[in-house]
C-alpha cells in the first residue's frame, strides 16, 4: 500500500535521516541569514547617510 503510483511505477526509496549532514546544513544557514542581516544592518546605515547628504 502507498508503494505504486499511476501506471504501476513505483515510488523511489525513502532516504534516511542523517543528523550529522542536518546539524551541518542548519549551522551553515544560520551563518548565512546572520551574515546577510549584520550587511543589511550596513546597507541601512549608508542609505540613510546617502539620504542626508542628497
Amino acid at each position: 500500500m502507498g508503494e505504486t503510483k499511476k501506471n504501476n511505477q513505483k515510488l523511489p526509496p525513502k532516504k534516511k535521516l542523517d543528523f550529522k549532514t542536518c546539524k551541518k546544513n542548519t549551522l551553515h544557514s544560520l551563518n548565512e541569514v546572520e551574515y546577510f542581516l549584520n550587511n543589511l544592518k550596513k546597507f541601512t546605515r549608508y542609505v540613510r547617510i546617502y539620504k542626508i547628504f542628497k
